[in-house]
């Protein structure tokens, strides 16, 4: 059964596709360590910033293609860490807008270094770049109409 598996031609890129995944992400969270970030709470900031408002938590979920009660979790470290707040939307309840604060804008930025993930694109030709932003933006894409997800709802490319 194994050696059918392993056979299995999108089973192999599937399986390379999420190793790569899993260490790029080890590498960044080592990165952000110094900051006391993860890679999920700096993606909340990352999502946070680019929505260009307060984003409500559900909007902030979608984005990230994470369950709300995920999400809320998060936001709640981060408040606790003083990096975002928590505002009702007026007229509107149950609804919650989530803003950044001034350590948190300052997490943010530093959170762009990026050096981890700088190192190691760096072994990639600019063909090579574009090639691979072209071909993972067609599977996403794919992914996210299997999903029936709006392309148009995500806030950055």
């Amino acid at each position: 059964m194994t050696e059918k598996i392993t056979e299995d031609r999108d089973f192999r890129l599937w399986t390379m596709l999420y190793q790569t995944r899993d260490a790029i992400l080890k590498a960044r969270n080592k990165e952000l360590y110094k900051y006391n970030l993860s890679f999920m709470k700096a993606g909340l900031l990352f999502a946070v910033e680019a929505s260009g408002g307060k984003p409500s938590g559900t909007e902030i979920s979608r984005w990230m293609f994470r369950e709300p009660h995920t999400i809320s979790g998060l936001i709640g470290r981060l408040m606790r860490n003083g990096l975002v707040t928590r505002a009702k939307v007026p007229g509107r309840k149950n609804m919650m807008e989530i803003s950044l604060t001034e350590k948190g804008k300052k997490a943010y930025q530093e959170s762009l270094k990026m050096e981890s993930i700088h190192e190691i694109l760096s072994c990639l030709t600019e063909d090579e770049r574009t090639q691979l932003y072209a071909t993972l933006q067609k599977l996403r894409d794919k992914a996210l109409k299997t999903l029936t997800t709006e392309r148009e709802s995500l806030p950055f490319p």
